[in-house]
């Protein structure tokens, strides 16, 4: 940018004295105008179109996740062709934006009767997984040397809800996306090992003989989403499914404490910067009003159903956002440490909720 230039004039009066003066500085160039900001609704619009297809396909393909769809397609079109730069803008806002709104509809899902009903002990057992599976995970990730925002991420995702955990855990943590490839990392892996427990959990009840209740109460305190817990809980027949899901909505409803305990850490982290996030994200508040109307308002299925079908959709284009970020080149380049996270951290869950269960039931 140009400078302004200031001309100086000397005199000299008479008696010999010598006079300074200044002139009044030109113009300066008045600087460019900002570049428009490109609309964000191309990458939205995309967003909810994939969601909408991947709900088609999961009701086509039985056991397969809207959400697990929608971020393979996130993945795959992302590593096969060159995205517009038009779309990344909307693409930024499904991944947080979308996927909040989604995780505040999840709490309709959660009926506090029906989690009261699983009885004191279980519900401890639930408690304990949450707690167990993220402090147990944080100790490995530092035994492997793992990245500390990468462990934290894999350590929600995986004792909480999977990729809505690990996404609200960024949201809490990194909420300026310095560190977008943890989030990207930690969803991956939540799909890849969730993927494997929907076929190792029936086997490995199987091979213990463990009955069918003790089966649905092991797959939903242990199975990393909600949908997988769906998925292997049908696997294992009779009242099975009916006690996974409950169980593993009883995990969903841990959310909300352990993301108020980050944004607390995160709190005192930013004391001497100026860095406060809210004491409880507000995202979380609203997931824990929609769990208290759930319980105590008589809401009919006709207001139900399709706030769980928009629940979904939000879900599914948040993981659609999220998978465009994943470039598989890059993941190969994570090491083998991560993964080596990822697996022990499911055996660790699994293991925790295997035993608190044979213990209860």
């Amino acid at each position: 940018m140009p400078r302004s230039r200031t001309a100086v004039y000397r005199s000299v009066t008479p008696d010999g004295t010598v006079k300074t003066m200044t002139a009044a500085p030109a113009a300066t160039a008045s600087p460019a105008p900002p570049a428009p900001r490109l609309s964000a609704w191309p990458g939205i619009l995309l967003s909810l179109g994939v969601a909408a297809a991947s709900i088609l396909l999961s009701r086509v393909l039985p056991g397969v996740s809207a959400l697990i769809i929608a971020i393979v397609i996130g993945i795959v079109v992302a590593n096969v062709t060159a995205l517009p730069a038009a779309l990344a803008p909307g693409l930024s806002i499904a991944a947080k934006k979308l996927l909040r709104a989604g995780i505040v509809l999840l709490g309709l899902e959660v009926v506090l009767g029906d989690l009261l009903g699983l009885g004191a002990p279980m519900l401890a057992v639930v408690v304990v997984v949450v707690t167990g599976g993220i402090l147990g995970t944080l100790a490995l990730g530092r035994a492997l040397g793992v990245d500390r925002g990468l462990t934290l991420l894999v350590a929600c995702g995986f004792s909480i809800c999977g990729a809505a955990a690990v996404a609200a855990a960024a949201g809490v943590t990194d909420p300026d996306e310095e560190h977008e490839e943890n989030t990207i990392t930690a969803v991956a892996l939540v799909v890849l090992c969730g993927t494997l427990m929907i076929a190792a959990v029936p086997a490995v009840a199987a091979l213990l003989q463990l009955d069918t209740e003790t089966g649905g109460l092991w797959a939903g305190a242990s199975i990393h989403e909600v949908a997988q817990v769906v998925a292997a809980g049908g696997a294992l027949g009779g009242a099975a499914l009916t006690l996974a899901v409950i169980v593993k909505l009883a995990r969903v409803l841990m959310l909300a404490p352990v993301m108020a305990v980050l944004s607390l850490q995160q709190r005192r982290r930013g004391a001497g910067d100026g860095k406060r996030p809210p004491l409880v994200p507000l995202f979380v508040l609203g997931f824990l009003a929609m769990v208290l109307l759930r319980s105590l308002a008589p809401l009919p299925e006709s207001v139900l159903e399709p706030a769980s079908l928009l629940q979904t959709g939000l879900l599914a284009a948040a993981m659609f956002a999220l998978g465009t970020g994943v470039k598989v080149r890059n993941l190969l380049q994570v090491g083998p440490r991560p993964l080596a996270l990822a697996g022990l951290s499911t055996v660790l869950v699994a293991a925790i909720a295997l035993g608190g269960v044979i213990l209860v039931s």
